[in-house]
């Protein structure tokens, strides 16, 4: 072969793997995606009464009203973003167990909770490490319920089914642990009241 049948041989390679990684595959995700999963393909995008966006169900939000379950505190403040990153950010802080700046933080944050006498679990305590956790653990929504109920003026087994039907899981049934979303269990809390 020549030279020039090579060069010709490489740009027709090049075009077809480029055709097949760059269109075919991706129009293949896309429509399989919007297919057979279409809510999730959408990001998981929950609407209100209203159908207006209130949320993904896949990242978390800050939740700091006693009336709602709050999140895992985040370094980067659960994608709300600012004028310079009006979409969100997300990422956890990258600070070593030695560094003085994080346990300042997870100090200050114990001796808030022992002042609400509430047990600090892991969930209150350390930042999520993406940013974006939607879930907390049942030990950290049982912490949360009696101060949910009270703001609420609710009984604690008003607001007990809500928490079980938002309880996802292990994944596949072994792994990781039961956690509960919070942004539905917060907005099925606001419908039980707009309902009552």
């Amino acid at each position: 072969m020549t030279f020039i049948q090579e060069i010709i041989k490489a740009i027709r390679m090049t075009l077809v793997l480029w055709l097949l990684t760059a269109i075919i595959y991706p129009l293949a995700i896309l429509i399989t995606g919007q297919a057979l999963f279409p809510f999730q393909a959408n990001g998981s995008v929950m609407l209100n009464v209203e159908a207006q966006a209130i949320g993904s169900t896949l990242i978390g939000q800050g939740f700091t009203s006693e009336r709602y379950f709050h999140t895992r505190p985040s370094s980067v403040g659960y994608s709300q973003g600012d004028k310079a990153s009006p979409t969100g950010i997300s990422g956890g802080s990258n600070l070593a167990p030695s560094n003085p700046a994080l346990l300042d933080r997870i100090t200050q944050q114990v001796n808030q909770f022992q002042e609400e006498n509430i047990q600090p679990s892991a969930d209150f305590i350390y930042t999520s490490g993406s940013g974006l956790d939607p879930h907390i653990s049942l030990t950290a929504v049982r912490e949360q319920l009696r101060r949910v109920a009270r703001a609420r003026d609710l009984q604690d087994d008003e607001i007990i089914p809500l928490i079980n039907r938002y309880t996802d899981g292990r994944f596949l049934s072994i792994f990781g642990e039961p956690g509960v979303n919070v942004l539905r269990l917060n907005y099925a809390l606001d419908l039980q009241e707009i309902n009552r």
